[in-house]
């Protein structure tokens, strides 16, 4: 993808409407608030920013070339929305596609759309690295050491706004096997996916079972001699229309933003109905989501072994199959699924420990992803370096015991953007209480002592399991507390109270506007 104009980190007029917006100046390196991460959630956070805090100065640093995050960063074969784009777009921006299961490309202008309408392009800064945030008490200010184009730089603000994700984006996860080395055909990760890898009629292996592998069969499968799936154990697919329906009927006849706001709520309240219910019977909700499944494929194939999950519904997400697509290229024979544990690479394949040898020219290894937190910067507070693990969430968006920091950690069970919406809006409940009491910063800190910590990662998949160590905990009632439930944290987050006895305002020797701007 080329590059944008914005990377150039030009100044320009602000967006229409939006002259009281503080002026965006390209050299400033002290600030109100710096967001970290040019993705879905920076560009939320940023718009929220502007909107509701118009004379706080802000940037955003991002460490690549563009904006988009995981939707400029995978380019694999069929990449696409695993959450309807009624809820994973912008409430403040209803998505117009008529695909509300979108393609990477597709989300990719979007998000392009909405920071060029904003003018948030002109206000990030590219190849923008945090390698480590500093906070001092004394000073009510965080200092950023990041790496720049020409080398290292220092940046200062006093709310430091962490939406870098939650994965390292330089290598996803690789738990390597016998023989790896032995292949000689084509061994890639969806992450580091090649340009123009050309796999029309050659023997293709997927290893994994998860989103991004049923996301990479029926669009391999489309052109590859063959497909294989190999799993070590099976997930639950659900079939689902690519078009709802319903939000294109209401688009055609109601103003956009009447038809998204009530699609919305159609598909969060459908949502939160299936997930209440999968969790109150579980094993009503599984035998449900199999016999689905088989009606989709129809006879001839082994439910139980490579269809039946050993798990109950939403222990781990659900992958989404628009259409069906996965069952498609399946009926049809142009993919298969192989239930198995791998016993070691050959030359020309890979060989199970059933002794079964499926050939290959391509190996496909959609293993997952290495969580990591802040985008790997070390967060030091008061001189001691912090490890997110060791702290509990508050709210799901700031850490127990560090001040005026607010990270984007969305929803395991629906759109990630949902709870970034949420998130962009209390932080900046937040900053416009300080302003009004002059306070200089706030930090969440636990004085319940019948708050118990829990260490428990919010799925049983892997890449969570991996990551139970560097997870903040949620602690046993609220504000610690992760339900994991829109509804509730919309009643918290946009009209419950910003001093709860939890989070710990401190004033500065000067009220914050004034000591902001010396």
């Amino acid at each position: 993808m080329q590059e944008h104009v914005s990377a150039r980190t030009v100044a320009g007029s602000e967006p229409a409407g939006a002259s009281n917006v503080t002026p965006f100046k390209p050299q400033q390196t002290d600030l109100d608030v710096i967001i970290v991460g040019g993705g879905l959630s920076g560009i939320g956070a940023a718009f929220h920013l502007q909107r509701d805090c118009p004379k706080k100065s802000f940037v955003i640093l991002e460490g690549r070339h563009a904006l988009g995050g995981t939707w400029d960063l995978f380019r694999y074969p069929g990449i696409r929305s695993d959450s309807d784009m009624n809820t994973l777009g912008f409430r403040f921006r209803p998505w117009r596609g008529e695909k509300a299961i979108a393609d990477g490309p597709s989300i990719l202008t979007y998000l392009n759309d909405t920071a060029r309408e904003n003018g948030i392009d002109r206000k990030i800064r590219y190849h923008h690295k945090v390698k480590r945030a500093s906070w001092s008490s004394g000073q009510g200010r965080w200092t950023l050491d990041v790496d720049g184009p020409d080398g290292p730089l220092t940046f200062t603000c006093n709310f430091l706004r962490m939406c870098s994700g939650y994965y390292d984006y330089d290598a996803g996860y690789m738990p390597g096997w016998p023989g790896m080395e032995r292949f000689k055909g084509l061994t890639v990760h969806p992450q580091k996916w090649p340009e123009n890898l050309d796999y029309a009629g050659k023997r293709v292996v997927v290893i994994g079972s998860g989103a991004t592998a049923v996301t990479l069969v029926p669009a391999m499968a489309e052109t590859a001699a063959h497909v294989t799936m190999l799993q070590r154990s099976p997930t639950y697919m659900v079939s689902r229309p690519a078009k709802d329906v319903i939000a294109n009927w209401l688009r055609a006849r109601l103003p956009d933003k009447l038809a998204y706001g009530l699609t919305r709520w159609k598909n969060i309240l459908l949502q939160m109905y299936f997930y209440n219910l999968a969790r109150k019977k579980p094993e009503g909700a599984k035998a449900r989501l199999i016999e689905m499944a088989k009606a989709e494929l129809g006879e001839g194939f082994d439910m139980q072994k490579h269809f039946t999950p050993r798990y109950n519904p939403w222990d781990q997400r659900l992958c989404l199959l628009p259409d069906g697509d996965m069952f498609k290229v399946i009926r049809e024979g142009k993919a298969s699924v192989v239930t198995d544990e791998i016993e070691t690479f050959t030359e020309t394949g890979i060989k199970l420990k059933s002794g079964e040898v499926l050939p290959a020219d391509i190996i496909v290894t959609a293993t997952g992803l290495v969580m990591r937190l802040m985008g790997g910067a070390q967060v030091v507070v008061d001189g001691k370096t912090i490890n997110p693990g060791a702290t509990m969430s508050y709210k799901g968006m700031m850490f127990s015991d560090i001040p005026n920091l607010a990270s984007t950690f969305g929803y395991t069970n629906a759109s990630w953007t949902l709870k970034a919406d949420l998130t962009a809006e209390y932080m900046c409940r937040i900053l416009n209480h300080m302003d009004r009491n002059g306070h200089a910063y706030c930090t969440p800190r636990n004085v319940d002592p019948e708050v118990i910590p829990d260490a428990t990662p919010p799925l049983s998949s892997g890449y969570m399991q991996r990551a139970k160590d560097i997870l903040p905990k949620q602690g046993s009632k609220r504000p610690w507390k992760l339900y994991q439930n829109y509804a509730k944290d919309m009643l918290a987050l946009r009209f419950g109270k910003v001093e709860d006895g939890v989070l710990i305002f401190a004033k500065a020797e000067a009220p914050a506007r004034e000591r902001l701007r010396a």
